[in-house]
Order: C-alpha cells, then sequence, then structure tokens
C-alpha cells in the first residue's frame, strides 16, 4: 500500500523527495517561464539582488523553487524530529509538502515567498524551543530577526507575526510583557537597519514608496484560473476532515504536542486571512499556509486507524496533483 510505505521512516522514502519534485515540475522544467511578479514585489529589499541575477534566466528560476522546496521540505522533517509532535519517526510531512506543493504549478518559479518560508520555519524552530520555559527572551529575539529578515523577502510575512505573538502566550511558562516585547524589537531590527542603509544612500523615500505599493497593489491570480480555485476546494475538504479528526483526539495528545499543533493552527489562520483579506496577496501566500496543513494533514494520515480509508484518500490526492499538471 502507497501509503504504509511513505510514512516509514525508511531511508528510501529520502530519496523519494527530489524525485517528487523532479515528477512535478517536469512541465515547467521543459517550457521555463520566470514568474509574472507584480509590480514591486520583485523589489523587495534582500530579494531584488537575487532577482536581477535569475530575471534573465527562466530556467534557473525555476530550478532555484524546485531547489528552496526541496529545502523546505527537509526543514519541515527535522522540525518534526526535533519536537516530536508527531508521536512516530515518518518521512510523510516532507513528502506530503512536495505532493501539495505541485498543485501550485502558478508558483513553480522564483519567488521571494520561498525565502521568507524559509525564515518562518527557522521561527518556529526558535518558537517551539520556547515551550514551558520562563524567561526565554534568547529565542523569542531570535523568533523576531528570523520572521524580520523573512519579511524584507517577502513583505507579507509581516501579516504572521501576531501569529508568533498569540503562539508566545501558548508555549511559554510565565509570560510577560517582555517577552512580546523582545520579539517585536527582534522584528523590527531588521527593518531598521534597512532604513538605516537606504537613507545612507538617499533612498530613503524609495524604499518607503515600496513598502506603500507592496502592501496596496491589487493582486488577483485566483480569479481567473479554474483548476486553482478547484484545487483549493480539495484542500480545503482535506483541511476540514483532518481537523474534524484531530479535534476528537486532542485530550490523548501530549500537552506539547497540543501547544505545537495550536501554534500551527495560528500560522494557518493568519497566512489564510491575509490571503482572502489583503488585495496585495495572491496565490503565493499559499506556498505558507500549505506549511501548517502539510503538519495537520501528515497527522491525519499517520494515525488514521481506518487504513483503506486512508491510502484511499491519499491516493485521490496524489492523483488529483498528477491531473493538475495536465489542467493549465
Amino acid at each position: 500500500m502507497l501509503l504504509k510505505r511513505l510514512k516509514s521512516n525508511n531511508l528510501v522514502n529520502l530519496f523519494l523527495i527530489p524525485l517528487a519534485i523532479l515528477a512535478f515540475w517536469a512541465g515547467n522544467f521543459l517550457a521555463p517561464s520566470v514568474y509574472p511578479h507584480a509590480r514591486g514585489e520583485a523589489d523587495n529589499v534582500l530579494f531584488a539582488p537575487i532577482f536581477s541575477l535569475t530575471n534573465e534566466s527562466p530556467l534557473l528560476s525555476v530550478i532555484l523553487s524546485a531547489v528552496l522546496t526541496l529545502l523546505l521540505a527537509f526543514l519541515m522533517e527535522l522540525l518534526i524530529s526535533r519536537y516530536q509532535f508527531i508521536r512516530i519517526r515518518t518521512r510523510l510531512p516532507a513528502i506530503l509538502y512536495v505532493v501539495l506543493m505541485g498543485g501550485f504549478g502558478g508558483v513553480h518559479s522564483l519567488h521571494p515567498v520561498y525565502f521568507a518560508s524559509i525564515f518562518l520555519l527557522l521561527a518556529l524552530f526558535r518558537l517551539f524551543a520556547t515551550f514551558d520555559q520562563a524567561k526565554a527572551y534568547a529565542g523569542l529575539f531570535d523568533v523576531g530577526i528570523f520572521l524580520g529578515i523573512g519579511s524584507l523577502f517577502y513583505l507579507h510575512l509581516v501579516f504572521l507575526l501576531p501569529a508568533f505573538l498569540a503562539g508566545v502566550l501558548v508555549l511559554s511558562r510565565g509570560t510577560s510583557w517582555r517577552s512580546y516585547f523582545v520579539l517585536v524589537i527582534g522584528f523590527v531590527l531588521p527593518f531598521i537597519f534597512a532604513l538605516s542603509y537606504f537613507f545612507f544612500f538617499d533612498r530613503f523615500q524609495e524604499l518607503i514608496d515600496l513598502f506603500v505599493l507592496s502592501m496596496t497593489i491589487n493582486i488577483n491570480h485566483l480569479a481567473n484560473n479554474l483548476s486553482l480555485q478547484v484545487y483549493l476546494g480539495a484542500l480545503v475538504f482535506f483541511t476540514i476532515i483532518a481537523s474534524i479528526d484531530i479535534a476528537q483526539h486532542y485530550d490523548s495528545k501530549k500537552v506539547s504536542s497540543r501547544k505545537y499543533f495550536a501554534v500551527l493552527l495560528l500560522v494557518f489562520v493568519f497566512s489564510l486571512a491575509a490571503f482572502i483579506l489583503i488585495p496585495a496577496t495572491s496565490q503565493e501566500m499559499l506556498v505558507i499556509t500549505t506549511i501548517p496543513v502539510t503538519f495537520l494533514l501528515s497527522n491525519f494520515f499517520v494515525f488514521l486507524k481506518r487504513r483503506i480509508w486512508g491510502e484511499l484518500l491519499f491516493a485521490v490526492l496524489i492523483l488529483f496533483v498528477i491531473l493538475l499538471q495536465f489542467w493549465k
């Protein structure tokens, strides 16, 4: 059975991750294109130098998106391995993330959200480390730094700051106002450095205009994209049944696991809210939303007692993503 094999900790599954990326990115490798960035989207402070090197090479842009997806998949596996909020050793989250990302063909090209997602996962690493700690100021400062750096790649990552502030309340012991203050200081610090740099080179107004444009421009890659709409509908279905399942078994999980999943739920809610409510965000935000969804679905497929249903639902999901490769 496919799911039974993929959710094992077999070393062979490790090699399936890059193979899956090659399969789902195959169409983009054969007909590469640069992502159609909205005005100002490619000019984010830390992404602009990278884009200047890749915008003339569509194939390089596609390759980098695949490599960054591979890195994200392995980081997610490390996160679970380190904090064990899925209580068995499994490589399913990394494989599942690649499968889910395979359905988002519109972002199979380099976009600043990939770099932001890496720093988001690093922030989660540090935030989870503060579980049941009093005065975990060093860790919370790192959380803010990672979120701030990620936001200089993809400015809309700032909408997830409230999720992490709420996550401090969920995880930390004896939380005080200093915990929130330290996190916010860490978050603001990269922006202070960026503003200082642009001010020194007499480009301060240029940076302010970029921030305003990034927050106010209206982007919509969803309206006329039927395949993406259908895929999102399918993911909503899977997310709902996985949420119902985890709610039914919530009390049986360890305290740490419950709190880690609560933080991931906060990340999911705020990223989805930004996708729906902020006109300046579009399909690229789904790269971030897919991270908590992957952990949720992995937990569902790993612990589903009715094996035949798990195999069937997982096969349907993979088949659906495969069909999306031909539905443009």
